[in-house]
């Protein structure tokens, strides 16, 4: 039975919110004593440091919704996720894509040192993305003439990464809606480029740039297709803090960067073939409701469930020691102050919702822009 989202996003706001500001102190410390020293122990520490945080997220989705994540691919590829640096190319199809990614990090054993390409915003919000900031996730502000450099030097920062990766980069560079599919499909009529009907036209210029800068150190491209079964509903983050549950699909091919052609032009197109491969691919699911390979058992580790018991122990430990040694209920003073702070957390957690969710598509326009970019005539996406 589903929960209403009022009687815990805030129990699991201040419990998130509270261990989130200690491990952001911790991750704070480290950066100012431990990085100047070795960057690599700094690196390593923050892995497990942040991984504390996130693991409570994919407590979410594993131990308080349930929901489902089946995983198709081939056994070498399973065998190699978490092993290696990788550069995952994913379609952005729910609200939650960045979480089944950390999901599948959590079971491949490099949750804390996956990485993705975010708007410049996203290192704003309170605990998430300052701990995003600490673990060198790379900020644009989805301006090619200010994000070329910041791309570039984020990329070049990797290089020397002591722990294996997975930086991950949605190209289509919004979520899926009808509203920007209709967009797309407008755009690759008027252009004769094919007509998507489940993704977006890649938009390639990050695309090239990150082969470009990986292909020397980074092994493999991560072609990453995410599918929600007709029969299950659209999961978000309400859905999640209500405690139900959804089945997501997940196709991951894995190339050889070495595979991949040499000049920049060869690149934007294999990225735009392979979504058009993409595309018919959830053409295959949505006829059959499976991706029809073999699917991997990725099970339902504890880990997440241990992290989130002790860091509600400490919590209640904590604060009936606060309780113990203070008045701050006996006056109205304190009551005023603690109810400011549960009023902040609501707010903070109904910032992380609305966050999450699909943005509403803005008119198309024509925009021109060189190097032969799919998103000339899109509609600007945010």
């Amino acid at each position: 039975m589903a929960i209403p989202a009022a009687l815990v996003v805030l129990p699991l706001g201040v419990l998130f919110f509270c261990s989130g500001l200690a491990v952001n102190l911790i991750q704070a410390v480290c950066y100012v004593l431990i990085r100047p020293i070795s960057k690599n122990t700094y690196r390593r520490i923050n892995r497990k440091v942040a991984e504390l945080l996130w693991l409570e997220l994919v407590w979410l989705i594993d131990w308080w919704a349930g929901l489902k994540i089946e995983l198709y691919t081939d056994s070498e590829t399973f065998k190699l996720m978490g092993r290696e640096h990788a550069l995952v190319m994913c379609n952005h199809r729910s609200d939650i894509d960045w979480l089944v990614g950390w999901v599948l990090a959590q079971r491949s054993g490099c949750l804390g040192s996956t990485l993705a390409v975010m708007k410049k915003s996203s290192k704003l919000l309170p605990v998430i993305g300052w701990s995003m900031w600490f673990s060198e996730y790379l900020f644009l502000e989805r301006s090619w003439a200010k994000d070329e450099s910041t791309l570039k030097s984020g990329l070049q920062r990797l290089r020397d990464f002591p722990l294996p990766f997975w930086l991950a980069l949605f190209v289509e560079g919004t979520r899926f809606t009808q509203a920007k599919l209709l967009a797309a499909q407008e755009y690759a009529s008027s252009t004769g480029l094919p007509v998507p009907k489940n993704v977006l036209i890649p938009r390639t210029k990050g695309f090239v740039t990150a082969v470009s800068h990986m292909r020397s150190f980074v092994p493999a491209i991560y072609d990453v297709t995410v599918a929600i079964p007709k029969a299950s509903p659209q999961p978000t983050m309400l859905r999640l803090f209500k405690g139900q549950s959804s089945v997501v699909h997940v196709h991951l091919k894995r190339h050889l960067m070495k595979d991949l052609p040499e000049t920049d032009e060869a690149v934007a197109q294999w990225c735009k073939d392979a979504f058009v491969a993409k595309d018919k691919l959830l053409d295959k699911h949505i006829a059959e409701g499976s991706f029809g390979e073999r699917r991997q058992d990725t099970g339902r580790p504890v880990k997440s469930l241990l992290v989130v018991c002790s860091w509600a122990i400490l919590l209640i430990l904590g604060a009936w020691k606060v309780f113990q040694r203070s008045s701050i209920f006996s006056s109205w003073k304190g009551i005023t102050f603690s109810a400011i702070c549960l009023a902040a957390v609501t707010i903070l957690m109904q910032v992380l919702i609305q966050f999450s969710k699909s943005e509403k598509s803005t008119p198309a326009r024509i925009a021109p822009t060189g190097g032969g970019e799919a998103s000339s005539r899109q509609p600007k996406q945010q």
